[in-house]
């Protein structure tokens, strides 16, 4: 093999190791955003279900217009009374939830506002919790690490509408 082919060889190689390392970055980068695109929707889809648990009366599992009484166990919002699909729940108070996306908790702030922090499960700190299966009884969640705050994605929940920050 001549010079010139041996060295269009090694350029073609060079070209071609470049490109593949590009598309790798990308792929990865479009990863993360669909797993946060994921999460954002997650605390949206909970945040409209908290607004209907406001709004529904306790005598059919609401918050008579309260977030922080009604629903199960008297306890306010909760992912008890929500329809979210968590393939575990925190047993001791049913404000923390985990699914393939990431970690959500909630927090009542008063009668009429509460907040959704979520920990998307593509930020570098994550640890998913470990989900312990029992028969016959829901999958109970204990543990995990959390993202750093600046990774976090929050929400403020009122009746009437809520801010994903």
């Amino acid at each position: 093999m001549g010079q010139q082919q041996l060295l269009l060889v090694i350029l073609v190689t060079i070209i071609v190791g470049i490109a593949t390392v590009v598309a790798i970055n990308t792929f990865g980068s479009a990863a993360d955003q669909a797993n946060i695109d994921a999460v954002t929707n997650d605390v949206a889809t909970l945040a409209s279900a908290a607004q209907g648990f406001y709004m529904r009366p306790a005598m059919l599992g609401g918050g008579s217009r309260t977030f922080n009484s009604g629903g199960f166990n008297d306890a306010g919002v909760s992912f008890e009374g929500l329809a979210f699909p968590a393939t575990a729940v925190d047993q001791s108070d049913f404000r923390t939830a985990q699914n393939e996306n990431g970690r959500y908790e909630l927090a009542v702030t008063d009668a009429t506002t509460f907040t959704i922090t979520a920990h998307p499960a593509s930020c570098v700190d994550y640890e998913p919790g470990t989900i312990t299966v029992v028969a016959d009884a829901p999958n109970t969640l204990d543990g995990g690490v959390d993202c750093a705050e600046e990774d976090q994605i929050s929400a403020t929940v009122s009746p009437s509408d809520f801010s994903i920050d």
